[in-house]
């Protein structure tokens, strides 16, 4: 059996500003960019990628911090998943920087960044649900200094699609200054992929919680109905604390939302058993989703 070594990218551009990498993508359709590399060169080590070059984004300065904007935050896409695991930024946007410190073993978290984590779409990416419940927004840059704005889960969606001279400078998230949690399930123990993960976010100013399940699907999935229900079963003037009883109705609400039950086979109305991986995804869900909520609540 012969093995072939990856092919060398011909050219490698290494742009120090947003500006400059879109136009060597410009003057290069063919030349991908690259941050951390982690979804990239697994892909060229595969043989599914063979890029003509290279666009690093590894120099450009200013899509590696983050800054306030009008009630936002404005996050570079090169940020790595280790700064924003970082305490500093945990206390801005908890539950992105909990995702991030379950983005993997420590030098995926290094290396991976939150714009790289949204232009691949993994459906198992960590950041991925809790932008969607966030409901965030992403700066792209485009030729000619151009900046435009779209949110996330458009990308996500595949309703909007980056130009090929564009790119993720980056994502605008509103600060609720309010509980929020982030948790997955893995199939094996430590760091790994989600097997399903739930974001929850509250959001006092409006008397809502948001809430997106990810890796059960190509792309997260927001339970509007489940939302809206729990939301009108808080207290918001109190405590907030809820029965048992209601978080776990919600955790069944949201997983049976998001793995619904199979539709009745034709000329009956009997509905199909679900398969029992379905069945015990869907109980992982409901399990993810109720204790999410109540630590958010708590």
């Amino acid at each position: 059996m012969t093995t072939h070594a990856p092919q060398t990218p011909r050219s490698v551009t290494l742009p120090t500003t947003l500006d400059e990498a879109v136009d060597a993508l410009t003057a290069m359709p063919a030349a991908v960019p690259v941050a951390g590399g982690t979804d990239l060169m697994a892909a060229v080590n595969r043989g599914q990628l063979r890029p003509a070059g290279l666009v690093g984004l590894g120099r450009i300065s200013e899509i590696r911090g983050w800054r306030y904007q009008d009630g936002h935050a404005l996050l570079g896409a090169g940020l790595t998943h280790a700064r924003m695991g970082r305490p500093d930024f945990a206390a801005l946007i908890p539950a992105l920087a909990a995702a991030a410190r379950a983005a993997g073993p420590p030098q995926i978290r290094n290396a991976g960044t939150l714009g790289g984590n949204i232009a691949s779409n993994a459906p198992t990416g960590d950041a991925l649900p809790v932008l969607a419940a966030l409901e965030a927004d992403l700066v792209i840059a485009g030729p000619g200094g151009t900046r435009r704005e779209l949110p996330v889960a458009h990308l996500l969606a595949g309703r909007e699609m980056l130009g090929p001279a564009e790119l993720i400078g980056h994502v605008r998230v509103p600060l609720l200054h309010a509980r929020q949690v982030f948790l997955k399930a893995t199939g094996r123990t430590g760091p790994g992929r989600a097997t399903a993960s739930v974001a929850v976010v509250l959001d006092p100013a409006r008397r809502g919680v948001r809430c997106a399940v990810g890796a059960i699907a190509p792309m997260p999935l927001r339970p509007l109905e489940a939302e809206q229900w729990i939301a009108a079963h808080i207290d918001w003037d109190g405590g907030r604390v809820l029965a048992p009883e209601a978080l776990t109705a919600f955790g069944e609400y949201v997983a049976t939302a998001c793995i619904p039950d199979p539709e009745p086979l034709p000329g009956s109305d009997e509905r199909p058993a679900h398969p029992p991986a379905v069945l015990h995804l869907r109980r992982t869900v409901a399990v993810l989703a109720r204790r999410a909520l109540g630590r958010a609540l708590s």
